[in-house]
């Protein structure tokens, strides 16, 4: 063992802030030494006996530990020099350079903010790549930072299968077990991997966040996953330092709650000490890979120099306790080793420290100078790309006509050749044809397969397509997104079904936080694209209440790059699938696609039997164009703007209204929600007389204020105008729903207010 610092700080180091004084802690270590150096061990000896690890690694995992540490100590610095704009370090966290060194730089990584050790190691998988002046350019949050352009101080590499994280708190987890089960799930649809198949998903974390909901559901969904004796080999590493920013983890907690979890393989390693933890963290990769199990590994950390630049402990640690971590400093134990071994001499020791501040120094001053984002243009380029030709062009691709008469069973059974039919049973017909297009489609959720959904919408594909293509989840909305984004990591084409919109509210930040952000995050470099299928909106008779009733859409709109939109009827509802999966394959966007529960079944308009709501099939190479809106009449006495549920009521409204006021009416449904289409809405409003917007959304989060922002901007400020809403409140059971949500009577008595003036 190494001799500790001593301890209360010397008088020469009082003043100094933690960072200073850990920096001199090192060197103070160093020179002080004094015990009995061993013989040189040649670079393929174990460094100390009854290590794991030769001398050739501990020597270059030492100078990643040192890379690491010197970035932290440089971002202290530069920082209040307005240089440099993150200091959350790793500090104490340089073991997590004995996962990079043992895994492979193909096995994607989804890492802890603390993986500084980790990121030095694995840049030496791929010669000529520099960490430093990488790291620098993050820091500096530089245009030419090649993880994320300037947009985020984020861990990430596109060679290196890093995919950045932004300061996540567990919300990683879930899409790291669903890049593990994509990878063995690519052979059974014989999926060409973008990796190697026997790779492994390596997903790192705080103990602190292993508490989390997010974290908890994944770790679920892995012993689940496994206990199936399903392939889902994630290796979670929890770098447990025994504190999340002020709360202490209890001693023992971390090991007590995963030491015996079954079907979770648990394997406890030393990241403080290299010789010692190499062994035990080459037998937890091992493990992994080999087995295809889902493996915790717990990895001793500490926490050193403060959760960040601004925390400063000495106000609310006593001087001892800080002394005693600060003791424990993974890289002191390093130099020990280094020493003991023989294998580098003080002064080598001190030589190479000091020449790794200086390259990481002379990094950031360069980085400095390098240019940052400086117009809305380029912050804004990868968050939501959008080629119309392209995606035209792949909406409309028609050449599967042999695959489409075997699955629909002959020519006469194509669903052109059928009378016109339902929403519930166009999407259906459509998600068939998608499947017939896109081989590494996938469709999954609550209920999918053998039972076809809760209303049937997804009745035939598990048959027609199989297991491996269209398969139930466990009852978890977290992970049956984080599956999407696995499976788009990998290169497939997901089709997750969240059973209603009130659920997604418990998975939202999977697509708000984790899959919308990863191009704008990533510059591009990465995406998941997904259609992220939503039985949605109000209406339903005899069976609602809040969670089976919910109107609200804010929570999408309110998301940077997502594409919604939701048909009103069997037709739209084809043409805009096709389009929202080229939107995915060309783009890699991400889309929900909002199906309205009220109108699955809807076959009437007017009058019973009149059936003016079924629509024929469009020909497969038919496509609706993003934010493409549809026109019911001409008329210009009264333009209604509406969307789901509230085209056909407007519709019946529209003729209720011409009888009482005479007044032609137009009625425009939207259909594309997000991104709306001021163009669109402006240039049918250019004629109207009056306006009238119906929206099923609440009152003060729908989607009725865009399109009014949009009339104002574009001029129309003037024009008479009324909005049909429904009011702020969670939505009552049985009949007292519609009390809350808008009626065609609310729109009759909105234009009867325009009448008046």
């Amino acid at each position: 063992m190494f001799a500790a610092v001593p301890n209360p700080i010397p008088a020469r180091m009082k003043g100094l802030n933690r960072a200073e004084i850990c920096d001199v802690n090192f060197q103070t270590f160093v020179r002080d030494w004094t015990g009995h150096p061993q013989a040189k061990p040649a670079p393929d000896e174990r460094i100390l006996d009854g290590s794991a690890l030769d001398a050739r690694g501990f020597r270059e995992l030492f100078e990643s530990q040192l890379i690491s540490r010197h970035l932290d100590l440089m971002a202290r610095v530069l920082r209040v020099q307005n240089k440099v704009f993150y200091t959350i370090g790793s500090s104490g966290h340089e073991g997590n350079a004995m996962v990079a060194r043992l895994a492979r730089h193909t096995d994607p990584a989804f890492l802890h903010y603390r993986s500084g050790g980790f990121m030095a190691e694995r840049f030496r998988k791929i010669p000529g790549m520099d960490p430093i002046m990488d790291s620098a350019l993050s820091f500096a949050a530089s245009a030419e930072d090649p993880a994320s352009g300037g947009r985020h101080k984020v861990w990430g590499s596109k060679p290196l299968w890093v995919l950045p994280q932004t300061s996540t708190i567990a919300s990683h987890l879930p899409k790291a077990l669903g890049t593990a089960v994509a990878i063995d799930h690519a052979r059974r649809i014989g999926h060409a991997l973008p990796i190697p198949a026997d790779s492994i998903a390596i997903c790192s974390f705080g103990d602190a966040s292993s508490n989390h909901a997010t974290a908890q559901t994944a770790f679920n969904a892995a012993a689940w996953t496994a206990y199936q004796k399903l392939p889902a080999p994630v290796l979670y590493v929890c770098e447990d330092n025994g504190i999340g920013i002020s709360v202490k983890t209890p001693d023992g907690w971390v090991a007590r709650n995963f030491s015996n979890r079954p079907d979770l393989d648990y394997f406890h390693a030393d990241g403080l000490d290299l010789a010692a933890g190499y062994g035990k963290v080459q037998d937890a990769v091992e493990h992994c890979r080999s087995t295809r199990r889902p493996t915790f590994l717990h990895l001793r950390t500490a926490r050193i120099m403060g959760h960040a630049g601004t925390d400063f402990e000495i106000e609310w640690r006593n001087i001892d306790e800080l002394c005693a971590v600060e003791a424990s400093d993974p890289l002191l134990r390093s130099a020990g080793i280094a020493l003991e071994s023989g294998l580098m001499s003080k002064d080598d020791i001190l030589a190479l420290y000091e020449e790794t501040r200086k390259r990481c120094f002379a990094a950031a001053e360069d980085a400095d100078r390098r240019p940052r984002l400086t117009t809305l243009e380029d912050v804004m380029r990868p968050l939501a790309p959008y080629t119309p030709d392209k995606v035209r062009a792949e909406a409309e691709r028609f050449d599967y006509a042999d695959k489409r008469i075997v699955t629909f069973g002959g020519e006469a059974k194509l669903p052109e050749a059928q009378p016109a039919k339902h929403l519930a049973i166009q999407i259906n017909q459509a998600l068939h044809d998608l499947f017939c297009k896109y081989p590494e489609t996938l469709l999954f959720g609550e209920d999918v397969a053998q039972k076809g959904g809760v209303y049937t919408v997804t009745k035939g594909l598990h048959k027609a397509f199989g297991n491996k293509r269209v398969f139930n989840t466990l009852l978890d909305e977290t992970i049956i997104l984080g599956l999407a984004q696995g499976y788009a990591n990998m290169g497939m084409l997901p089709l997750p079904e969240i059973q209603y919109l009130a659920y997604f509210h418990n998975a939202c930040d999977q697509i708000r936080g984790e899959a919308a952000s990863l191009q704008f995050f990533s510059n591009g470099q990465y995406r998941n694209p997904m259609v992220m299928r939503i039985a949605s909106l109000g209406y339903q008779r005899g069976f609602g209440g809040h969670f089976h009733n919910d109107n609200s859409i804010t929570a999408l709109r309110d998301i940077p790059g997502l594409v919604v939109g939701c048909p009103s009827r069997g037709d739209d509802a084809a043409t805009m699938l096709r389009t929202m999966m080229a939107l995915a394959k060309v783009d890699g966007r991400v889309c929900a696609f909002l199906e309205p529960i009220a109108l699955y079944m809807t076959k009437d308009l007017y009058e019973p039997g009149d059936g003016l709501w079924l629509t024929g099939y469009p020909a497969p190479d038919e496509a609706m164009t993003l934010g493409e809106g549809r026109v019911y009449s001409e008329g210009d006495d009264l333009v209604i703007f509406s969307f789901g549920n509230g085209v056909p009521m407007s519709l019946r409204a529209a003729r209720t209204i011409e009888k009482k006021h005479g007044w032609k009416t137009r009625v425009v449904d939207l259909r594309w929600l997000a991104p709306l289409n001021d163009g669109f809405i402006q240039a049918q409003a250019a004629s109207a007389k009056r306006i009238i917007v119906v929206d099923e959304g609440r009152r003060s989060a729908g989607v009725g204020e865009g399109v009014i922002t949009a009339l104002v901007e574009g001029g129309f400020g003037d024009t008479p105008l009324r909005r049909v809403v429904g009011v702020d409140s969670f939505t009552p059971l049985a009949g007292a729903a519609f009390l809350v949500i808008p009626s065609e009577d609310d729109i009759v008595a909105a234009a009867d207010l325009l009448e008046r003036g």
